[in-house]
């Protein structure tokens, strides 16, 4: 799976790491950062998604589209299609540019609305990716989890770097008897929920 990366995806890849580096040291504003996750972590959600149940492939926050290209790799293996929400117009402009260039938009059902408005109606979930606003993780939380196929897993990023943020969200996870859940010292912290 990693080792055959058409290269239009990884020189797609390679100018998102430097645009997002760039942001990072810039001071571009928040909202308009990539702030997209690092190639470990998104090696390692690529790793789990390949290996996840049957059921759909979501990612909550979609951004320029990188998570989403470690998830296509996830998909042609298993031979379906990532559906992935993004709900800022400028972040949904950049993620079709990426999957344009990459060969990748027949893979991709790119929602360019709120996650919230349609989770409830995502049946049969094998994998979920969440890297949305922090604000938004504990609701996504609650409306994925029912919809998990047993075994499914749910991933959010950011459970180190914004743990404070989310800790009642984390707490919440970890404690609940739906699912066995862990956080993974993984770039900024990975949650990791799989469903009993």
């Amino acid at each position: 799976m990693f080792h055959d990366v058409p290269q239009p995806i990884r020189r797609r890849m390679a100018e998102l790491e430097a645009i997002d580096a760039r942001d990072r040291d810039d001071g571009t504003p928040r909202l308009s950062r990539l702030r997209q996750v690092s190639p470990e972590t998104g090696r390692f959600i690529a790793l789990l998604a390949a290996s996840a149940p049957n059921g759909q492939i979501l990612e909550i926050g979609t951004s320029a589209g990188y998570s989403t290209l470690w998830l296509v790799l996830a998909c042609r293996h298993r031979g379906c299609r990532v559906r992935t929400f993004e709900v800022l117009p400028a972040k949904v402009a950049i993620a079709l540019e990426t999957f344009e260039r990459t060969g990748t938009l027949g893979e991709i059902e790119l929602v360019p609305e709120d996650a919230r408005d349609h989770l409830a109606a995502c049946d049969d979930v094998g994998f979920c990716f969440i890297d949305c606003e922090k604000d938004a993780y504990a609701e996504c939380y609650d409306a994925v989890v029912p919809n998990l196929v047993p075994g499914g897993l749910l991933l959010a990023d950011n459970a180190i770097n914004h743990h404070e943020t989310l800790a009642p969200m984390l707490d919440a996870a970890l404690a609940d008897d739906r699912v066995d859940a862990m956080i993974v010292p993984i770039g900024t912290g990975v949650l990791v929920c799989r469903r009993v």
